[in-house]
């Protein structure tokens, strides 16, 4: 049983910055794909970011709405991931969630992701 727990969340101001965390336990963090999701009241859930493992550990893929301004990273000694977050906007404004997935390569959608946390909220103020 994998389980993920985020932490990192909290009020920020516009063009403030974030860091999430994301803590795996229950498998090797280097042998899944991560991703992070986030969902805003009445919306339904979007990818935010992914990255890949082992020889796609290089893979990064981002959606266009924060290409540039957010950074998923993961941490393989500590099975940790990351999404440090800057140039935050209203808009970020969300329950953000970590993810995992058994898949490799670039994987975006959220039904391709078995294991989620409990998400943690991210609030931008204008």
């Amino acid at each position: 049983q994998v389980r993920l727990v985020e932490s990192g969340g909290g009020l920020v101001q516009t063009g403030g910055s974030l860091r999430l965390s994301c803590a795996v336990s229950g498998r090797t963090l280097s042998t899944v794909t991560m991703g992070w999701f986030r969902q805003a009241p009445g919306k339904e859930r979007e990818f935010v970011a992914t990255i890949g493992w082992g020889w796609n550990s290089a893979i990064r893929y981002y959606a266009e709405a924060v290409k540039g301004r957010f950074t998923i990273s993961r941490d393989n000694a500590k099975n940790a991931v990351y999404l440090q977050m800057n140039s935050l906007k209203p808009e970020d404004s969300a329950v953000y969630y970590c993810a995992a997935s058994l898949s490799s390569g670039v994987v975006r959608s959220a039904a391709d992701y078995e294991y989620w946390g409990q998400g943690t909220q991210v609030t931008v103020s204008s």
